[in-house]
């Protein structure tokens, strides 16, 4: 339950301002149809995050050190830092006229634009970290839906609404306090 609550909290918070949420709102904007670009999200998050979360999980398994959970709790901590660098959606990104309908588009535009992004990343450090492969994917795939759903509903409107900047210092912080959490378990403080 906990690889399941963090994961979902950690992703929902760093997703806010993602280029993957502009996206979420570029795509409902250009077909408003909701419903298949939900369900490219979420097809194209669980089959990204599966993926990171089974690398993250593995890669735990084979280097279970003190220096690789050192690395793991370094990780969070880079990703703290990371979320405070706001994501903004290059013209160049933009998507193109589309061949295949709202939800190809979204699926195959989600799964390569979350291919390196710090929600990914982030999976692969949450794998590591609760070797829960499962409860890790559903946590950040529902946390990935907490903040794209809306933003698909009312688009723009959200994200003149929200104050990035706070959520992003939210974001950041949690992700330092668990990295700090993990290197103080590691160290045997905890």
């Amino acid at each position: 339950m906990e690889a399941l609550l963090t994961s979902t909290a950690v992703v929902a918070l760093a997703e806010i301002g993602d280029k993957t949420q502009l996206l979420a709102i570029l795509l409902a904007t250009r077909f408003k149809k909701p419903v298949p670009i939900i369900c490219g999200i979420f097809g194209a998050t669980i089959a990204n995050h599966f993926l990171a979360a089974l690398v993250g999980a593995e890669v735990a398994g084979l280097l279970d050190s003190i220096w690789f959970r050192y690395a793991i709790a370094a990780s969070f901590v880079a990703m703290g830092l990371w979320t405070l660098i706001p994501d903004k959606l290059d013209e160049d990104e933009a998507p193109k006229p589309a061949r295949f309908g709202a939800f190809v588009t979204t699926a195959i535009a989600f799964f390569l634009v979350e291919m390196g992004d710090k929600t990914q990343v982030a999976t692969v450090a949450l794998g590591a970290r609760f070797h829960a492969v499962l409860p890790v994917t559903a946590g950040t795939t529902l946390g990935m839906m907490l903040a794209n759903v809306p933003a698909v509903f009312l688009g723009k409107a959200v994200i003149d609404r929200v104050p990035l900047t706070t959520v992003h210092r939210i974001a950041a912080l949690l992700f330092v306090a668990i990295g700090l959490w993990l290197a103080a378990q590691t160290a045997g403080w905890l």
